[in-house]
């Protein structure tokens, strides 16, 4: 039975969506269908469509009561809104169906299991979200919740469980038929733990181990995890709270962590070999993966941070977008991340310009646009003495512009965005160390219309920040203090 809470958030946003024209929106990345989109959720291929909802809150484009957006697609670029999935509608979740994930049971019925908030007064008089874990099952458009919700609370945490910080189950079924999940946690001191929980049927669900904790390392609470076998290791994907910069490798404030390691399914025990962030941009949190019918790990994170919602008017229709669907591979103990092999059939109207050899400031025929697909290549034109600085501008018009820029002698490339008509005071540029050798380097930059995705050296590094300049500004320009030569592939995309 479909609650009046939901039929009006549906209702909502059938109607407010027609006043939103096509090219307001982004055209390939996932975007609310009205008000308010952060983390994803239930990313899942489920009756030969890739299905994703995602936190949403329809009537505002700003946080509010978490309800559950849907969007299904073929190939994870084009998608279709369907009706919204949850809506806070009882006693267990009325202040917010928080984050989750689904998978498709035996009988072909779909799963979401899901954060279920209640704000409960405590003893020193404050208000706090006590956190548990609910169930709904549907047929991939309605969803029924669980009849015996929640089916996971304080009385399964371990001793020294935050009831507050419970959240974000990432659910997925055995080979031996059983089912797992994993939970961020924290402890009272705010140190974020990754919890394991066990299952014969998906219905009834039980503590099994704590997977890894964080031992004050990475930030604190660790939201949003995920967990997957990936060319023979195991990946732990997690968003931790409130870090701490380490060089270049992670920054200040909200963050994504990858690490990659064994896993000891006996004793439920995760063991770390290496780590590394996931996304060196701006606007990048709580990713989560889908494994697809032929095999690939393929991931897409919110694209925004929370450091940064204030970037984009409340008064704008929509709030947030997810980022590119990107295929996952281990190269040397590293995360690599590519655009998915989908993307390519997108490309139209190639450009090239070869062996492009220059000092100062140019512009190249044919380079231009905000739905484009450029691949550059970077290498010293001069013998004699390495360039000092690389810089290319996109989105640029009058005043109006986003920059990469590329320093050969520390290796260090920064994207940066205060030009880009934002007029708050947020963070607007982000430094990653790269891999150089004598100013050689690969980036691929994918905008669309009010993003830019930056992929470093085939996918060892990804860059992502959004940017909502006016669309007329279009202009990509070239600079270098010093001689570079320069090859450009650019595609327009449909």
């Amino acid at each position: 039975m479909t609650s009046q809470t939901l039929r009006e958030a549906r209702k909502y946003e059938e109607t407010v969506e027609k006043s939103i024209a096509r090219e307001e929106r982004p055209d390939f990345h996932l975007c609310s269908r009205v008000g308010w989109m952060n983390d994803p959720n239930g990313f899942s291929y489920h009756n030969g469509m890739y299905h994703m909802f995602y936190q949403y809150y329809p009537y505002e484009s700003k946080w509010g009561p978490m309800h559950w957006g849907h969007a299904v697609s073929r190939d994870l670029l084009h998608w279709e809104h369907l009706p919204a999935a949850l809506a806070p509608d009882e006693p267990y979740d009325r202040d917010g169906c928080f984050s989750g994930s689904a998978l498709t049971l035996p009988d072909g019925r779909q799963l979401l299991m899901y954060t279920s908030v209640v704000k409960e007064r405590q003893e020193n008089d404050t208000i706090r979200d006590i956190q548990t874990q609910s169930l709904a099952i549907g047929d991939g458009i309605d969803y029924e919740k669980y009849e015996k919700n929640p089916v996971l609370d304080a009385a399964e945490l371990p001793v020294g469980g935050s009831k507050f910080d419970f959240r974000d189950p990432k659910i997925w079924q055995n080979a031996d038929g059983t089912y797992s999940c994993i939970a961020g946690n924290c402890l009272a001191d705010g140190d974020g733990r990754i919890l394991l929980f066990t299952s014969k049927d998906g219905f009834q669900w039980k503590f099994r181990s704590i997977l890894v904790s964080n031992d004050h390392r990475f930030g604190k609470m660790w939201e949003c995890p995920d967990f997957f076998r990936l060319d023979g290791k195991w990946v732990l994907l997690a968003s931790p709270q409130d870090m701490l910069p380490q060089g270049f490798e992670y920054h200040n404030g909200n963050g994504t962590l990858c690490l990659i390691g064994t896993y000891d399914e006996q004793a439920g025990t995760f063991h770390e070999e290496s780590n590394q962030s996931i996304d060196y941009g701006i606007d990048f949190y709580a990713p989560q993966t889908v494994l697809t019918p032929d095999g690939r790990r393929i991931m897409m994170g919110w694209m925004q941070n929370w450091d940064t919602c204030t970037m984009r008017s409340p008064d704008e229709p929509w709030m947030g977008q997810m980022s590119l669907p990107r295929e996952l591979s281990l190269r040397d103990g590293r995360l690599y991340q590519t655009p998915t092999r989908e993307f390519d059939a997108l490309r139209c109207n190639k450009t090239v310009h070869e062996k492009v050899n220059f000092t100062g400031t140019i512009r190249l025929e044919g380079v231009s646009g905000r739905r484009i697909d450029m691949e550059l290549t970077l290498r010293r034109g001069d013998a004699q003495a390495l360039y000092q600085k690389f810089a290319v501008r996109f989105a640029q018009k009058d005043q109006y512009h986003t920059s990469l820029s590329f320093r050969p002698r520390e290796s260090i490339l920064k994207i940066d965005r205060k030009f880009s008509g934002s007029r708050r005071a947020i963070i607007h540029q982000r430094r990653s160390l790269v891999n150089s050798a004598e100013g050689s380097l690969k980036l691929r930059i994918i905008l669309d219309r009010f993003s830019a995705e930056v992929f470093v050296n085939d996918g060892e590094q990804v860059l992502t920040a959004t940017m909502y300049t006016d669309q007329a500004a279009d202009g990509i320009s070239f600079f270098s203090d010093g001689t570079v030569e320069m090859d450009v592939v650019k595609y327009d995309l449909l």
